[in-house]
């Protein structure tokens, strides 16, 4: 069974009292699959899905798809069913799909799992795959868990849903980013001799459920019975940021989220994501951005009108 959904601009809570948050975007406003060879790269569509309350959320395209797909799992873990044989696919973790593969997997609630999803076309896929590393004779491959791929997912969705001028081509190009960062990031994996530690996979799964309350990287590295010290080394050495950093990365890129897809108040949407404080969680907001919540809002709301 195939379980679609409509596309929303906005998040409501009946939504988020579903059981689930999932939000998405559509080329033209259109849930087609379709192949398209006049550009090298055509996003279709592009969306995200964390369960709540939900027991499981199962897709089976039959058939496959007529065009590409690839599935981030940003958080927790999804179950992959690849020549029948099914696999756990872990955060830090992309799944790629090509047209007519069968398309079976399952997330539930009890993995956490929070998962990006792009539909893509076009004349050059295969070639910038390749240029990029991505293997095309196997279905999972390692991206880590850079909390960019959050932002650049979320615009794409954005610039689905608002069909603004020229969003094809920007849609495209913000998708090559995510590509390059994979590439990256497997080169920097492949100057490693030994795989992440457990500890440093385990934390930021930690971190991503629970990056909205009071975290003490202390206190989670004693839990762990590690020092601090090597804990925060060696989470810098693989993530690239130190553990506080990636927690308020976390903050930020979810607080832009919710500015963008929900009518929550700044005061409400500083709760959410772990302030007490709206006037301090404005002033960390500005610092990272340039700009306070309100006029972030502001200016998407002025940039949507145009």
């Amino acid at each position: 069974m195939i379980e679609h959904f409509p596309n929303h601009c906005k998040i409501s809570e009946d939504e988020e009292g579903a059981g689930m948050y999932f939000n998405s975007g559509y080329l033209n406003n259109s849930r087609l699959d379709f192949k398209d060879y006049s550009k090298p790269l055509v996003v279709g569509s592009c969306g995200t899905y964390r369960l709540k309350k939900r027991p499981k959320l199962p897709t089976f395209w039959a058939k496959g798809r007529r065009d590409y797909q690839i599935l981030y799992v940003a958080s927790g873990k999804a179950h992959f069913w690849f020549d029948g044989v099914e696999e756990v696919v872990t955060s830090g973790h992309m799944v790629l799909y090509q047209p007519k593969e069968i398309q079976k997997y399952v997330y539930y609630v009890e993995d956490h799992p929070e998962v990006f999803w792009i539909h893509f076309t076009g004349y050059d896929v295969k070639n910038i795959l390749n240029y990029h590393g991505i293997p095309l004779d196997k279905h999972v491959f390692y991206s880590g868990t850079l909390p960019d791929y959050k932002m650049l997912f979320r615009k794409i969705i954005r610039e689905l849903q608002q069909c603004e001028y020229g969003y094809e081509d920007y849609i495209a190009s913000l998708f090559n980013i995510i590509l390059f960062l994979v590439s990256r990031q497997q080169q920097e994996s492949e100057k490693t001799t030994t795989s992440i530690p457990e500890e440093i996979e385990a934390a930021v799964a930690y971190f991503n459920e629970n990056y909205n309350t009071k975290v003490s990287v202390d206190d989670y590295a004693e839990s762990l019975h590690i020092s601090t010290n090597w804990f925060i080394r060696n989470f810098k050495q693989y993530m690239k940021i130190s553990p506080a950093q990636y927690i308020l990365s976390l903050r930020m890129v979810n607080a832009q989220s919710l500015l963008e897809n929900t009518e929550y108040n700044i005061g409400e949407i500083a709760e959410i994501v772990g302030y007490d404080n709206p006037l301090y969680f404005s002033r960390v907001f500005k610092k990272e951005y340039g700009v306070s919540p309100a006029q972030y809002r502001k200016n998407l709301e002025e940039s949507t009108e145009k």
